[in-house]
């Protein structure tokens, strides 16, 4: 390219990118979504599933409860619980242990549209043996939970912790699949969600053996970088659109407190 031919070229990239549209987004105009949150487990017989809608970005609350959905799931031998409202968009059967081997299908219907789900429940992985980790990083310590296990061979196994520190609300801490570890002794190492366990803290873990589905959708989330200009939801396993999960588990929990090792 002669010079003469690079000033055209130049003149035009800044004449068409000076007449380029700017495209406002108004994230205050986005359509809402129904969000259907259920995680069921075997660790008691009163179950919860919410069901909501997404907010204006600027709302001063985190979703809309929808309190007039229809909330029933059924099993693979066609015994039906229904789930009644008993506020802030929660439902609730009180009277529904899952047990495993078993597929479960969730349908809720909100006026008239209806969003459908399925998850299977699966033989529970017990551990081996519990303990602590304290890392120096930088000056800092930090403190992991170690869990030693044997996973069952030939067979895909997907893995869930939630973890309660003080007493606070369970909160999601990590997922783990069996793909390169297939029939081997395993150790999960976790921490909560801030990585700021201390000493003294008292720790309750949920372990949680998950269908495939479910696993995605937790790993999705577990990968989306928060400080991105345009996060992806992750991939719900409820029909229509909803954003999501539902889950039906096998689980058990186990309580520790962190003393200096």
């Amino acid at each position: 390219m002669n010079l003469q031919r690079l000033y055209i070229f130049l003149i035009a990239l800044v004449i068409f990118t000076s007449c380029e549209d700017i495209i406002e987004i108004d994230l205050n105009t986005a359509n809402p979504k129904v969000v259907i949150e259920g995680d069921i487990s075997n660790i008691s017989s009163a179950q919860t599933i919410r069901v909501s809608r997404t907010v204006a970005f600027t709302a001063t609350i985190n979703s809309e409860p929808i309190d007039n959905a229809s909330v029933q799931v059924r099993d693979q031998s066609g015994r039906n619980y229904v789930f009644s409202y008993v506020g802030n968009g929660n439902y609730q059967n009180n009277n529904f242990m899952p047990t495993a081997n078993n597929t479960y299908n969730l349908t809720v219907a909100i006026d008239d549209e209806l969003f459908e789900a399925s998850s299977r429940m699966y033989d529970y992985v017990d551990i081996d043996s519990i303990g602590l980790v304290e890392e120096n990083l930088f000056g800092t310590d930090y403190y992991f939970i170690n869990l030693k296990f044997t996973d069952p061979i030939n067979q895909a196994n997907y893995y869930k912790y939630n973890l309660s520190v003080n007493g606070k609300p369970f909160q999601f801490s990590t997922v783990f699949n069996d793909k390169f570890n297939d029939g081997l002794n395993v150790t999960h190492q976790i921490t909560n969600a801030n990585n700021d366990l201390a000493l003294g803290d008292s720790v309750i873990i949920r372990r949680q053996i998950i269908d495939q589905n479910v696993y995605k959708y937790w790993s999705d989330l577990q990968s989306i970088n928060p400080g991105s200009a345009a996060p992806a939801n992750p991939k719900s396993n409820i029909s229509n659109g909803a954003l999501g999960y539902f889950s039906v588990s096998s689980a058990k929990e186990f309580g520790l407190t962190i003393f200096g090792l």
